[in-house]
């Protein structure tokens, strides 16, 4: 995988800060879904970064440099320098074994994780970060809980709509935006990424008041 080599051995050398993993299902056929905006998130993420994706725990993974924003640093800390941007390839309802074995390889925390993903029960451009709380029926975010033995993760959930009635949920999340839903769609994913960077820069306060609800007219 490229970018492997940039993987240092063992990855807790990298004193990462910050885990950000987008939740997803690997394969071509999944590109673009609903399902997987939280992988959209962390590639949008890892290119701003200049990033390379390496393999570990079964996941598509980069490590970056984070040069601290003015503000950076809330609570008493110093800003973050080096962030891990993670993609499980384990599909959506294992994330939690990669996301477990990668906290313990970088050596972290729950707390020091945010957990990106989609979100039926919000209008498709809403964002919804939370810095705990329960999956909400997310089976995916279900085994990042699970593995984690913790409910203490902050998430960021995107929205993506709900079926349309007489459609299966299962079916829905796996299907790809529609034209009209493209440019919100896109947009959306860009203002996540812009939340993911302030809540690593400037605290979950912060980045909930900025970015959380329907975006700005």
């Amino acid at each position: 995988m490229a970018g492997a080599d940039l993987l240092p051995e063992p990855l807790s050398e990298a004193h990462c800060e910050r885990l950000v993993v987008g939740l997803g299902n690997p394969g071509s056929e999944y590109l673009g879904t609903r399902h997987n905006v939280g992988f959209d998130v962390v590639d949008r993420l890892v290119a701003e970064r200049q990033g390379s994706y390496g393999g570990l725990c079964r996941a598509e993974i980069a490590v970056v440099p984070w040069p601290p924003a003015a503000e950076a640093g809330t609570a008493g800390e110093g800003p973050v320098r080096t962030v891990a941007l993670a993609k499980p390839q384990t599909y959506m309802n294992r994330s939690g074994f990669s996301v477990r074995c990668l906290v313990e390889e970088i050596g972290l925390s729950a707390a020091q994780v945010l957990v990106v993903y989609d979100e039926v029960a919000l209008p498709l451009g809403e964002l919804r970060l939370r810095p705990k709380g329960s999956p909400g029926g997310h089976r995916g975010m279900e085994s990042v809980v699970y593995n984690l033995r913790s409910s203490d993760i902050a998430r960021l959930r995107l929205g993506v709509g709900s079926p349309p009635e007489g459609e299966d949920l299962s079916e829905f999340v796996l299907t790809r935006f529609e034209a009209s839903e493209q440019v919100a769609a896109q947009r959306m994913v860009e203002r996540a990424a812009e939340c993911v960077t302030c809540w690593i820069d400037e605290g979950h306060g912060e980045a909930m008041n900025r970015f959380n609800g329907a975006p700005p007219d």
